[in-house]
């Protein structure tokens, strides 16, 4: 089949014989009506499939994370009052716990003084009772060291002076030892 040549008449200045555009057909100022209503007709279109589909379901994903959003700020105030509280609870625990800790700390302070105190008491009560006895027992050691040291004496006289030949009666020795001891 052979092609016509198309008429420069019909087609206008914007095509050359063979049917091929001259140019860019864009800038045909002989086809701005017909590429003026198509792009009415396009964007006519784009217009109602975005506004009846895209945008709808665009503005529905905006405002659920919009309330997402709000609904997880407002969970987070709600944590953060929690935690403010529990934080508070904490403290009055830690404050009560070392209260009591305290007074534990005291209670077995007193306790440990008080048996103290007592063990104090018994131990000075024995010291003083077995200084007492010690008192006594070093008195009458006296006592009887004095005695002691009388009767050596008495004893050691008679012998010196039965050694150096002399005679004494026990009345004569007791009453020489007696006199020398009393000073």
């Amino acid at each position: 089949m052979a092609t016509e040549p198309i008429d420069m008449e019909v087609a206008g200045m914007c095509v050359n014989e063979f049917g091929g555009a001259i140019g860019m057909p864009q800038l045909c100022g002989e086809w701005f009506g017909n590429q003026i209503f198509w792009l009415v007709v396009a964007l006519v279109a784009i217009y109602f499939i975005l506004s009846r589909i895209a945008l709808p379901r665009i503005g529905s994903v905006l405002a659920e994370r919009q309330g997402t959003i709000t609904n997880d700020i407002a969970a987070a105030e709600d944590l953060k009052v929690k935690a403010t509280e529990a934080e508070a609870a904490y403290d009055k625990a830690l404050i009560d716990a070392r209260a009591e800790a305290h007074r534990i700390v005291a209670a077995a302070k007193a306790d440990i003084q008080a048996d103290l105190n007592k063990a104090i008491a018994q131990a000075d009560a024995e010291i003083a009772e077995k200084a007492a006895e010690s008192e006594k027992a070093i008195t009458e050691i006296r006592a009887t060291a004095l005695q002691n040291v009388e009767e050596v004496a008495k004893d050691t006289a008679q012998a010196i002076v039965a050694a150096l030949g002399g005679s004494a009666d026990a009345k004569t020795v007791t009453a020489a030892v007696e006199a020398r001891m009393k000073g």
